[in-house]
């Protein structure tokens, strides 16, 4: 597995990590078991940068990972996000020092550690400036708590004023192929401060794959079930334009999903997307992505396929959306 920076000055992880919200059943039920495979599988294909957060499952993300490394004695370098008051109402955010002190050490005793990488603000609280936010996440970095922090879902306005306080080590948002919103901004203000960008999402919460997923059999707890992408009619009519890229990949003798990956990194070296699932098997379709190498040719047709803008509907529902920045 190739390398990529967290930042200028942050630790080297694997070019592709894995994020941990599939192991709380946000999409579909799993088990210690399972996910322990999907763990394995990704310390041996080189995979060392693991994305969790003190709000995925309550907090029981956290402790799985906690579990598999003390229980393997094997060491991921972790990421995790706090400032989302868990069991609140929808919107409700605390990024005060005392919060977010009591969700950091709380986060570092589910994972059995006593410190973590990366550290990201999960959602902006609007009552404290960020410039205050700041100058907290840098008072933990000194206290050796965490190796560099970070935020979630922000504005390039907003990392600019943070970074003018502290450097910021990265920023994590959306990003694929069917949401390119980061590309109005934030990609271009990441590559010129030195911050690393980590995509959330990047296989579109399973579009980008061999396999649609289905929505009639989504859970009542799986979180794309009210996202207007995945409802009538627009799930068809983005069914149809994915099946075509999937058609491109297959005729490369790529995985749809290492194509998807591989078109991301290919956006610059400070990317360092963060695929989700539980199931070692999907991880084994696209952990090759890093060994990829696109042509002219093949961006031009991947353009050509999955225009900047082709997804129908939005990314989140109105309710599912508060809380996020938004710039444009």
């Amino acid at each position: 597995m190739k390398t990529r920076k967290l930042g200028i000055d942050g630790a080297e992880v694997s070019a592709i990590g894995l994020g941990g919200m599939s192991f709380t059943g946000f999409f579909g039920s799993t088990n210690r078991a399972e996910s322990f495979k999907c763990l394995d599988a990704a310390r041996d294909h080189g995979i060392t940068f693991l994305d969790t957060a003190e709000m995925y499952g309550k907090g029981s993300s956290e402790e799985l990972i906690g579990e598999y490394q003390q229980s393997r004695g094997h060491r991921f370098s972790i990421a995790t996000k706090g400032g989302i008051v868990v069991g609140g109402k929808r919107g409700e955010n605390d990024n005060s020092e005392a919060a977010l002190r009591r969700a950091l050490e709380g986060s570092l005793k589910r994972l059995r550690i006593e410190h973590v990488e990366l550290y990201y603000i999960h959602r902006r609280d609007w009552s404290i400036e960020i410039e205050d936010v700041a100058e907290t996440l840098a008072k933990f970095q000194n206290e050796g708590k965490i190796g560099g922090f970070g935020f979630s879902e922000i504005a390039p306005s907003s990392l600019r004023r943070a970074h003018a306080v502290h450097p910021v080590t990265a920023v994590q948002n959306e990003y694929s192929l069917w949401t390119r919103y980061p590309e109005l901004g934030m990609l271009q203000t990441c590559c010129e401060l030195g911050v690393a960008f980590v995509p959330f999402s990047p296989l579109a919460r399973g579009m980008l794959s061999d396999t649609f997923p289905v929505p009639a059999n989504f859970a009542e707890t799986d979180f794309r079930k009210n996202m207007p992408r995945f409802l009538a009619p627009n799930f068809s009519a983005n069914c149809k334009l994915i099946s075509a890229f999937r058609d491109f990949a297959r005729s490369r003798g790529w995985s749809t999903t290492g194509a998807a990956l591989a078109w991301i990194l290919d956006q610059g070296e400070h990317l360092i997307p963060i695929p989700g699932t539980r199931s070692a098997a999907h991880l084994k379709e696209w952990v090759g992505a890093a060994e990829i190498k696109l042509t002219d040719e093949d961006r031009a047709e991947i353009e050509r396929i999955l225009p900047v803008g082709f997804a129908h509907g939005d990314r989140y529902s109105d309710e599912q959306i508060v809380g996020v920045e938004r710039y444009c």
